[in-house]
């Protein structure tokens, strides 16, 4: 059974519509018979996904470090939930449990978490599905960025090409199956980085 990776926002301070994306990938996720790997929090959007995942009967897995426990206040209800010593922990496990990623809008530490498995794919590490879902436009800027540094030179096209795009949710995983069904690496082997 794949599990899914999902970045996304913990700020309460963002539209509703956001809230509605992730619940709407949550119940994706399950309706597939996936699990979700999360940051581990039960607040914004972090907190919607894996509600929705559950509402649905699928299984979560959430994953937090000691110091968020509170401030992200921790998905106590999550299937799983495993509180580790500091942010590198956290990533690396969610990481390791992850077949794919799919990247939701979200503040900084999306961002990071996006470009880290992101580089890590263009360098050979994983051959895990990497997706970006943006029905509004909040990567617009990251994304002409990039275009930027490839018309200077710093990235190539095929590094841009390891990241897929989409503004649908199920078109998302799609994207998701379509390369898990043809990928290297098999759902479930927990052995990508």
């Amino acid at each position: 059974m794949p599990t899914i990776c999902v970045y996304c926002a913990s700020s309460s301070n963002i539209p509703d519509r956001y809230l509605d994306l992730a619940a709407a990938v949550g119940a994706g996720i399950a309706a597939r018979g996936w699990q979700l790997v999360s940051g581990g929090g039960s607040v914004s959007m972090m907190g919607a996904v894996a509600r929705a995942v559950r509402a649905a009967g699928g299984h979560t897995i959430g994953v937090i470090p000691r110091a968020l426990v509170e401030l992200e206040v921790a998905d106590h209800d999550a299937d799983e939930l495993i509180i580790t010593d500091d942010m590198r922990a956290r990533k690396g496990l969610m990481d390791e449990r992850a077949d794919a990623f799919l990247a939701l809008p979200g503040g900084i530490g999306t961002l990071e978490e996006l470009m880290e498995v992101w580089t890590a794919r263009c360098l050979g590490m994983h051959d895990k599905p990497v997706v970006g879902l943006d029905p509004w436009g909040d990567f617009a800027l990251l994304r002409e960025q990039v275009r930027h540094w490839e018309q200077q030179g710093f990235v190539g096209a095929a590094a841009v090409a390891e990241l897929s795009w989409t503004t649908e949710v199920e078109q998302a995983l799609d994207l998701i199956a379509a390369e898990l069904a043809t990928a290297v690496h098999q759902p479930g082997s927990r052995g990508g980085m």
